[in-house]
């Protein structure tokens, strides 16, 4: 009798032990899962070291929206949002702290409206290269992304 009780609690313990194992899998795993997805990822490149705009569609998975907070490129010295806004026969851009992605939805930074400034440029960057962001968001999320260099007669 002594020996089925050993052997029921031995078989317990590693019956919880896989069960607290398999629970931190999956939280794990969840936990790494993007919420937020990037595509059509691309910069609207200009001659003479002038400053470049980059245009990127953020969907949203996850049941809350998340706002962008910060934007960083390892090609460029400064990345910032920007708002492009109309005053009735003029246009200005504005300069945006954050940016709303909403819960199971998304948002396109596009011309004409949010856009991320990019200047100074660390190195050549030409038609054809592929230049890198580091988007954050207010989750905590960072999503490194690609963006294609194109010139402004490909983004007609």
């Amino acid at each position: 009798m002594t020996q089925m009780t050993t052997n029921r609690r031995t078989l317990f313990v590693f019956a919880g032990a896989l069960t607290l194992s398999l629970a931190f899998a999956s939280s794990a795993q969840a936990a790494g899962a993007q919420t937020i997805t990037a595509k059509n990822a691309w910069v609207r490149w200009l001659p003479n070291n002038l400053p470049a705009a980059g245009y990127v569609t953020l969907v949203n998975a996850s049941d809350k929206p998340v706002d962008l907070v910060d934007i960083s490129s390892s090609d460029y010295g400064d990345a910032m949002l920007h708002q492009t806004v109309s005053n009735g026969s003029s246009q200005k851009m504005v300069m945006v702290d954050k940016l709303t992605v909403p819960a199971h939805g998304q948002v396109a930074i596009a011309p004409g409206g949010y856009h991320v400034m990019l200047e100074d440029a660390k190195h050549k960057v030409a038609p054809g290269d592929t230049v890198h962001l580091r988007l954050k968001f207010s989750d905590g999320e960072t999503l490194d992304t690609p963006f294609a260099v194109k010139s402004p007669a490909q983004t007609k």
